[in-house]
């Protein structure tokens, strides 16, 4: 088979630090489907494999989840407005429980406060404004002082506040009519700053396309222009070119990672065009590949590699970066009907780890010194002076990786961790098995028990120029490696050679 071959060399006397945001904040699906088990059995996965910090999901205001529970009279006004936390406080609960705070994102509108009947997704999510903008505010308020007495103002202080969700399409928005979202947003953030002036709130949250810059643009002039507060600005990326259906999937050819790059940068020049604004935080509160959850693109090694091309590079400009979404419990365009399904999370259902789940544990890993980045690979140096890198092959053949570390003496030890088609790749063991709709306890066994890399390790002995690592990987590979120094600490009369010859 081809094979390219790349060589590099590591940076002895680096010393900027990785930005490494990725693990701030994970995307979920609407609020209401962490009421169920699987859901929560997913969460707790990721958070003890991963981990990360916050929690952003559509459906807070929706009707499934309750607060806003009105008295109506017979013509359907309201007499009393009540509001109704026992959802919401379950949902909370179990995100503190894990280590997760809540990103909240103001939305969608309850119906009884509606003005209008746009719907989106299977759940029906109301995407219009309010029929009086006073009740909105008034409910904000009303749960930013239950949050503040059920969890202590100085914990709910720190969670980011983000209005509403793609406010520039017309499915999410009705008529993408960005004069009533900025008014939205004016009620959302005087309401929010009366009751916790130091929380954060930002916004467009907008999504791509022709609009998207003309929004966040002119979202921020009018905040500069009218003096309404905004503490960072926010939107989506999404990899997916020009898609094509097939039955109920979705399919695109993929931007590479370093379009979606110029992206941010795009975006983190705008905001810096203000002088008012310059450095402000930019979050971008969800990506993924295909902004469809019927893509089976998703279930890949190849969408594992694409992601590792954006984690090497989205901290450069972003204080976040919010993969959409941890786990495949997700309903907008339906309920999966099988394990793999092209779904957006990291674990399918069944508790079954997709290969993008490991190119984020093994991101999670690289904290400390960058002193290699390349198209196809990084690696830092800890503090406690291992070395910790991740390799990727986005090409259609395989590829050889040589990195050379100068200055490194003695004898290192080096474990490698690979996803690739055969190994960390359970959507092929499922192709196999016939792609069966529905799992047999076994054949469900099977599948957790092929989600994990394949582990090698071996030692090196250091020459006059340092040590060199060297890696052949398949096509849509991602490679964790880790050098740290050889300590044998051999048991007494235990000989492993003996044992095996």
């Amino acid at each position: 088979m081809m094979s390219t071959r790349h060589v590099y060399n590591a940076d002895a006397q680096a010393t900027a630090l990785f930005q490494n945001n990725m693990a701030y904040c994970i995307g979920t699906g609407r609020m209401g489907l962490a009421l169920q088990e699987e859901y929560q059995q997913q969460m707790r996965m990721v958070q003890e494999e991963i981990g990360f910090s916050h929690i952003r999901g559509h459906g807070l205001f929706c009707d499934d989840v309750g607060i806003y529970w009105p008295v109506l009279d017979q013509d359907g006004n309201v007499v009393e407005e009540r509001y109704n936390f026992t959802y919401l406080d379950r949902i909370f609960d179990n995100y503190l429980k894990v280590g997760l705070r809540p990103f909240l994102e103001l939305g969608f509108m309850p119906k009884k406060m509606a003005s209008g009947t746009q719907t989106i997704f299977y759940w029906e999510g109301n995407t219009t404004p309010p029929k009086d903008h006073d009740q909105w505010a008034r409910m904000i308020k009303a749960l930013l002082l239950h949050l503040c007495e059920r969890y202590g103002r100085e914990e709910v202080v720190t969670w980011p506040v983000e209005v509403w969700n793609e406010p520039n399409l017309r499915g999410f928005w009705e008529n993408a009519d960005l004069d009533a979202y900025l008014k939205l947003y004016d009620v959302s953030v005087g309401a929010v700053k009366e009751i916790l002036p130091q929380m954060r709130v930002g916004g467009p949250a907008v999504c791509g396309g022709s609009q998207c810059m003309h929004f966040i643009r002119t979202f921020l002039e009018h905040c500069r222009d009218n003096k309404v507060p905004v503490d960072f600005v926010s939107r989506h990326i999404y990899m997916g070119q020009d898609p094509h259906r097939d039955g109920r999937y979705l399919y695109h050819a993929m931007n590479k990672p370093e379009v979606n790059i110029r992206e941010a940068e795009d975006t983190r020049e705008l905001i810096d065009s203000f002088p008012e604004f310059k450095g402000y935080e930019l979050h971008i509160t969800e990506y993924n590949t295909s902004y469809n959850p019927f893509c089976p693109t998703h279930d890949t090694v190849y969408n594992a590699a694409l992601i590792a091309g954006l984690l090497a590079k989205m901290g450069d400009t972003c204080a976040s970066y919010s993969y959409w979404t941890f786990g495949d419990v997700f309903e907008e365009m339906g309920i999966p009907d099988r394990v793999f399904h092209g779904g957006f999370g990291l674990v399918a259902n069944g508790l079954i780890r997709k290969p993008t789940f490991w190119t984020f544990e093994f991101f999670k890993r690289l904290e400390g010194k960058m002193i290699l980045r390349e198209e196809d690979c990084l690696f830092v140096k800890t503090e406690n002076g291992s070395i910790r890198g991740v390799m990727w092959n986005l090409e259609k053949e395989e590829k050889k990786i040589e990195v050379h570390f100068p200055g490194m003496e003695g004898k290192w030890g080096v474990v490698t961790r690979t996803v690739d088609m055969e190994n960390g790749n359970p959507l092929r063991i499922w192709h196999e098995m016939g792609e069966p709709a529905s799992l047999t306890r076994d054949q469900l066994n099977i599948l957790r028990q092929s989600d994990i890399p394949h582990t090698d390790a071996y030692s090196l002995i250091s020459d006059e120029k340092g040590i060199c690592v060297e890696k052949t990987l398949m096509a849509n590979a991602v490679v964790y490696v880790e050098i740290t120094p050889f300590k044998k600490e051999e048991s007494l009369g235990y000989h492993y050679p003996g044992i095996c010859e």
